[in-house]
């Protein structure tokens, strides 16, 4: 594949931009932010203040009402910002509503649960929580995914397979609908739409405050790096029953086609000095990579800080830092500038330009596969087959029978996994469109389901085949959302939103 000399220059030495500039930047951002919530939280200055921030937000739809209705409405949270690499074009077409909640409402440890504004990230969660010893059931991996969009959109980790999706973890909505109300939800109270807005991507309302289960915390992970040298050994592990229920945390990191480090952990407030590994200091090698050396060295147990496992995979954004920073992984520059990684998703997206973003969509591939468990040896061969595409995050998780855009093709819950695969396809003739659209259809056919995030080709048609629409068409009508909000294709369809 011919790339021109601009290409060239723009993939390969794109670093010097980040690290001179984006990476001091993100320090900065993520300090401020840091200080601010911690001043925020002390003085339970954020309940104080929801309020009136909810009433400006129900004042701009009430006045986008009174103005007629002319366009249709989106959150003003610019494309950018967002952790999804969708390009969200849309926002240039449609009314734009100026959402600023970004605070932790309360933690209530008498009802475990922890009310939330929808711009918190993953990472105030577990600054705010784990010190007060407890966490959440569900809690995604990277430090800047958001819980609206985790909960609009879709969120798993490796509790998943006890806990289900990070829906399945949430207690109540509150949602600004097309009429300038504030509506709660939850299974008690209006259940249709409780169960309607996971997935809806804010095409039912402007979600406002979430409230979340919480579970109490420990010290330590102990985790167990188990080589596996085949497909079906692989399949086997994570279909066994036994190790499933008896561990709390479950993941595999696959290689190549028959090499993969299957990985359990479980929480505890004890370990052995000498196994101790503080994975999330700047100066530690990037996860992946040290997961990858077990590979070599056969199995092994450690122990890793709670808060240093939940954001394992931070510091190198998986692997797609490497494809930026070349040398990210070198002893010596983690030494002298991994205190500074990673760069900021949002930033490293806002000084994008067309050739490096076409440069992405046409070299790089960023996808989340939901297929049955039982299909995991199949799917394998089938990406390895298409994409020829390593590392491949695995996630097991329990797909509960609930209503929603999103449930079991039977009556019964059913153990599926997620397989992620970020970077560059090796596949002789790799392209984009075509080679998303046979996974789109592979995955139809084993009935799995298409994380929203990126880009989807699905036709309308096969969009409502994959997703149940039932409930989601129900409420949209009950709340007047034609006029007032775009449908869920129309914002993740590749086509359709532009």
């Amino acid at each position: 594949m011919e790339i021109s000399l601009m290409e060239h220059i723009l993939i390969h030495y794109r670093w010097i931009f980040v690290c001179l500039f984006l990476l001091p930047v993100s320090v900065i951002y993520d300090a401020v932010m840091y200080l601010r919530m911690k001043i925020v939280f002390a003085l339970s200055s954020a309940p104080k203040q929801h309020d009136k921030r909810v009433q400006q937000i129900q004042k701009q739809v009430r006045d986008w009402n009174d103005q007629g209705r002319q366009n249709r409405m989106c959150t003003a949270r610019p494309g950018w910002a967002t952790m999804s690499f969708r390009r969200g074009l849309y926002k240039h077409t449609l009314h734009n509503i100026e959402i600023n909640l970004i605070d932790i409402l309360n933690v209530d440890t008498q009802r475990e649960i922890v009310r939330v504004e929808p711009l918190v990230t993953m990472g105030q969660v577990t600054a705010c929580l784990n010190p007060l010893g407890w966490t959440l059931p569900i809690l995604p991996e990277l430090d800047d995914l958001t819980v609206g969009g985790l909960i609009m959109g879709v969120g798993i980790e490796t509790s998943s397979h006890l806990y289900g999706l990070f829906q399945h973890s949430c207690v109540s909505f509150e949602l600004v609908t097309a009429d300038g109300s504030v509506v709660k939800c939850s299974k008690d109270e209006n259940p249709d739409l409780f169960y309607a807005v996971p997935w809806s991507h804010g095409t039912l309302g402007f979600l406002v405050a979430a409230e979340i289960k919480i579970v109490p915390a420990k010290k330590y992970v102990k985790m167990e790096y188990i080589p596996v040298g085949s497909v079906k050994e692989l399949e086997r592990r994570f279909l066994d029953e036994d190790t499933c229920k008896n561990n709390q945390f479950l993941e595999a990191l696959v290689y190549s086609r028959s090499q993969s480090v299957f990985m359990v952990g479980n929480l505890t407030d004890e370990a052995e000095p000498d196994k101790i590994n503080p994975i999330g200091n700047y100066w530690k090698p990037w996860f992946y990579k040290h997961v990858g050396g077990f590979l070599q060295t056969g199995p092994a147990t450690e122990y890793i800080p709670l808060r240093h496992y939940y954001h394992r995979h931070t510091r190198s954004i998986f692997w797609m830092l490497e494809d930026i920073i070349p040398f990210g992984n070198n002893p010596l520059f983690r030494m002298l500038f991994g205190w500074m990684v990673p760069p900021k998703v949002s930033l490293l997206k806002l000084t994008q330009g067309e050739t490096i973003k076409m440069m992405y969509e046409k070299y790089q591939l960023i996808q989340d596969m939901l297929v049955p468990m039982k299909e995991l040896g199949r799917s394998l061969d089938f990406f390895d087959k298409e994409l020829d595409l390593y590392p491949l995050w695995i996630c097991p998780f329990k797909l509960f029978s609930q209503p929603g855009m999103v449930h079991p093709a039977g009556d019964q819950d059913e153990m599926y996994v997620d397989i992620g695969a970020y970077g560059t396809p090796r596949t002789k003739g790799f392209s984009t469109v075509p080679s998303t659209r046979r996974l789109e259809d592979f995955v139809a056919e084993v009935k799995g389901f298409q994380m929203l995030y990126a880009d989807s080709y699905l036709s309308r048609e096969q969009f409502r085949a994959m997703f149940d629409h039932s409930l989601y068409d129900k409420m949209r009508k009950q709340l007047d959302c034609e006029k007032a909000f775009p449908e869920v294709y129309e914002k993740v369809n590749r086509k359709a939103r532009t």
